[in-house]
């Protein structure tokens, strides 16, 4: 049996976080200190952005992303069907319809095509997804949205690092979200951000991450409060991990951009389809997804990899099939729905697992093609 080879190792440094521990413990300043302020400014510094909110995670994020541009019933947001549920749980909580937009089979994300034709007098929103960290086609959304005066969100949570045309993901939308979740490139154990060069956005983001409260002289004792607001707040622990985060994440990209290459080298030969990236794009491989074989039972290769003590996962979900969306929608969705049931993202720890990894693959097609599993 393998030694067990993990979807991802979360790149911490406990030991360069001690110092920080420390001054945070003699401070006793444990949220909305100075390294908030500092991961805040080095993260918008890094995108390209001019202003930069820490959050919980990319979810209240995005919701709060929502409640600034004021999106609530009666409206519609249109989203990626190919994603996790939070980018259509968030547009739910505030009362408006996700209206859900297939997606490229190649590239897993939603097209231009795809979201125009769902545009219609109630449209207020659409959030783009940077599945599995690819942003191809964000640029094309970008410049749709700006022409019909509708909001763009990006959902970058997966995103950090990649870039179009150039540019870092987070510096295009009117508002983009980030997560450091300990399966994203950028970990702080939960958490998130809001970035974005609009600075009435900023302001708004201000006040509503603030409890709706804000100090309007210099002479005030005691906060006003003009909405209800939220405490989404990182704390100082998780903002000086990312401090730490950040300043390796060039080489965290470069790493998992090596076990990419490394599967690319074997896995087509075997039938496997990577997911495609634009010419004018860089993914940070946040996930390293493919397109099982035709033929191939994708969940009986999961099954068979984790009795190997492989641990792999399906690409992400067609929020449309789900239980609690599908009464949603009367549109097929076919694309979104066939990368749910046949994509399989592999582990991305470090290239030397890769070998283990394909010969487990192999091993599998092979006895797939013997019959001892169903297909």
């Amino acid at each position: 049996m393998l030694d067990h080879i993990p979807l991802i190792k979360p790149s911490l440094d406990i030991n360069a976080l001690i110092p920080y521990l420390r001054e945070i413990k003699e401070s006793r300043i444990l949220t909305r200190g100075k390294y908030n302020r500092q991961f805040a400014e080095s993260l918008s510094g890094y995108i390209g952005a001019t202003y930069c909110h820490l959050t919980t995670s990319a979810t209240t994020a995005l919701y709060v992303c929502l409640k600034v541009l004021n999106v609530g019933i009666g409206d519609e947001v249109i989203v990626s069907d190919f994603s996790y549920p939070a980018s259509a749980n968030v547009v739910r909580e505030t009362g408006a319809i996700p209206i859900f937009a297939d997606v490229s089979l190649a590239t897993f994300n939603s097209t231009l095509m795809h979201i125009s034709s769902l545009v219609n007098e109630k449209t207020k929103c659409v959030i783009f997804v940077d599945s599995l960290g690819n942003p191809s086609g964000l640029h094309e959304v970008v410049e749709f949205c700006k022409s019909r005066s509708i909001h763009l969100i990006e959902d970058a949570a997966c995103a950090i690092g990649s870039l179009s045309k150039s540019r870092k993901c987070g510096s295009f939308a009117d508002l983009s979200c980030f997560s450091f979740h300990p399966r994203k490139v950028l970990c702080t154990g939960e958490g998130g951000a809001i970035v974005t060069n609009n600075s009435e956005y900023n302001d708004r983001l201000s006040i509503l991450l603030n409890h709706g409260g804000i100090m309007r002289e210099a002479s005030d004792v005691c906060l006003s409060f003009y909405e209800s607001g939220f405490n989404f707040r990182m704390t100082e622990i998780q903002a000086a991990l990312g401090l730490i985060e950040l300043g390796k994440i060039n080489k965290i990209i470069k790493e998992r951009t090596e076990v990419a290459i490394a599967y690319r080298d074997i896995l087509p030969e075997l039938g496997f389809q990577e997911q495609y990236i634009d010419k004018d794009c860089v993914t940070n491989y946040q996930s390293i997804s493919y397109i099982v074989p035709r033929g191939v039972n994708r969940n009986q290769l999961i099954l068979y990899l984790r009795n190997m003590n492989i641990e792999t996962s399906i690409g992400t979900y067609s929020l449309s099939t789900q239980p609690v969306y599908n009464a949603l929608t009367n549109m097929q969705i076919p694309n979104s729905k066939f990368l749910q049931d046949n994509t399989i993202t592999l582990p991305c720890c470090e290239p030397e697992s890769v070998p283990n990894v394909t010969e487990q693959i192999s091993r599998f097609l092979l006895e797939a093609s013997l019959k001892r599993f169903p297909c």
